[in-house]
């Protein structure tokens, strides 16, 4: 898996391990100051939406809605660029099959002119990943598997709030 040879997105799902240096390296631009990125772990444990716990996960698997999914990230990406005019480059990448603990499954990554910009838009563009795209996680556990706890309705990016300010860098501009 290697980065798009030209544009400012990179959107992409893949079975082999996530490029992460590379993400980061391609998300470099002399205008831009801040990069993020946000790379979610395969963990040994789950929470539902009530709190309760499953623990001893062993590994995961994420299955993915194909005609779809690349779209979806697309119209994640539209809503950055619409919300955060300046961003420069957006990478949105996720696993699909087998994830071992501690391999990433998804990475963000956002480069923009400041770092509030980025930081928003690295959130924005996690948080929406999470809500819009059709992708399913199955855990595997000693006792037995399951799909993921918090399944939900998928929205439409636009309809995914924007974190506030204070949540992700604090008062200072």
């Amino acid at each position: 898996m290697h980065p798009p040879a030209n544009g400012d997105s990179w959107l992409a799902i893949t079975d082999s391990a996530l490029p992460i240096g590379e993400i980061y390296e391609w998300c470099l631009r002399s205008d831009c100051g801040a990069v993020v990125v946000f790379s979610g772990i395969a963990r040994d444990h789950a929470v539902d939406s009530e709190g309760n716990r499953r623990v001893g996960v062993t590994h995961l698997a994420y299955e993915v809605y194909e005609n779809q999914v690349l779209p979806s990230f697309a119209a994640i990406e539209a809503e950055v660029r619409q919300r955060w005019p300046e961003t420069g480059r957006v990478a949105v990448l996720h696993r699909i099959g087998d994830v071992s603990l501690s391999e990433s499954s998804v990475v963000v990554a956002v480069s923009a002119p400041h770092r509030p910009g980025a930081f928003e838009a690295a959130r924005f563009a996690i948080d929406a990943v999470k809500a819009s795209a059709p992708i399913w996680k199955h855990e595997t556990w000693a006792d037995g598997a399951d799909w993921g706890t918090g399944s939900h309705q998928v929205v439409a990016p636009s309809e995914v709030a924007t974190a506030p300010r204070d949540l992700l860098i604090g008062d200072r501009p």
